[in-house]
């Protein structure tokens, strides 16, 4: 059994997104502390350059981010977030025809790049900072909200879960019902199970398989397991090493019914995408 969203068309500023199928979403990092891709594209060119590389390999969204949130990173200024990461917003959409999705907790940098043609705001710490709700209210932009237990800094020091599907589902339920009574209509919001966020190997594996129950129902899933830790833990791989990995939790993704999947290696996740699909709609067909 799938998770089956009620949404399939999102408006996500001068594009739409068609939630009838899963799409991928290409990770662009402008930090130099992010485990996996750190430091790279910091420089203008270079981040246009892999934009170009990740549409060209399939890529419906490029998702921009200017802290970082592994387990330890220490936070950044408004300012410099800011600089890291609207000018990159305005770029993208200057040069190519997509939907950029901001990944920020913070409220100047949501209204600055919306105001250069962001088209959605993935955050982490699902609009919990102070003027987030408010500032993402006032975009008008869907809103893509994720559960974390605790904070970057220390989430991964001793997580505990009497029950992490109700947890998780709980902690989405009032973040969905908190942008509502904020003006956020729940037709613009996604829901992130937060894979990594404060979650044992045994947590996430637990999430994962049982996704298909978590609540609130009816709102499309993002899923974000590209060179995690839970693979590396797994599988023994360190991060240059979990693409297979990420590849079989991207399939089993789509089959239980996630309509994006953030990742770094698009072109793989692409093909593995439209496999599973094929596949899934084969069976639907009879």
């Amino acid at each position: 059994m799938s998770v089956t969203s009620n949404i399939t068309r999102l408006p996500c500023g001068d594009r739409v997104l068609d939630l009838s199928r899963t799409h991928v979403m290409g990770i662009l990092n402008t930090t130099p502390d992010s485990f996996s891709d750190g430091g790279r594209f910091q420089q203008l060119d270079d981040a246009l350059r892999h934009v170009e590389r990740m549409l060209s390999e399939g890529a419906t969204l490029i998702d921009v981010g200017g802290e970082s949130t592994r387990p330890g990173a220490q936070p950044v200024s408004i300012a410099e977030e800011i600089d890291r990461v609207v000018p990159v917003v305005e770029a993208i959409k200057s040069r190519f025809d997509t939907i950029v999705s901001v990944d920020t907790s913070t409220p100047e940098v949501i209204a600055g790049s919306a105001a250069v043609g962001a088209g959605l705001i993935n955050d982490v710490r699902a609009l919990q900072r102070p003027g987030a709700l408010q500032a993402a209210a006032a975009t008008a932009l869907p809103v893509c909200l994720m559960h974390m237990q605790g904070d970057p800094q220390n989430m991964q020091q001793a997580p505990r879960y009497a029950s992490i599907i109700d947890e998780v589902s709980d902690f989405l339920a009032e973040r969905v019902a908190a942008c509502e009574n904020a003006g956020i209509d729940r037709g613009r919001l996604i829901l992130d199970p937060g894979f990594g966020f404060g979650k044992t190997l045994e947590h996430n594996l637990q999430l994962f398989a049982r996704m298909n129950e978590l609540r609130p129902r009816g709102l499309p899933l993002l899923v974000g397991v590209s060179r995690k830790s839970m693979i590396g833990q797994l599988l023994g791989r360190p991060v240059d090493e979990r693409l297979a990995g990420g590849l079989a939790l991207a399939t089993l993704a789509v089959t239980l019914g996630a309509r994006l999947i953030r990742v770094h290696d698009v072109a793989a996740s692409v093909d593995a995408v439209r496999m599973a699909e094929a596949v899934l709609a084969a069976g639907n067909s009879h």
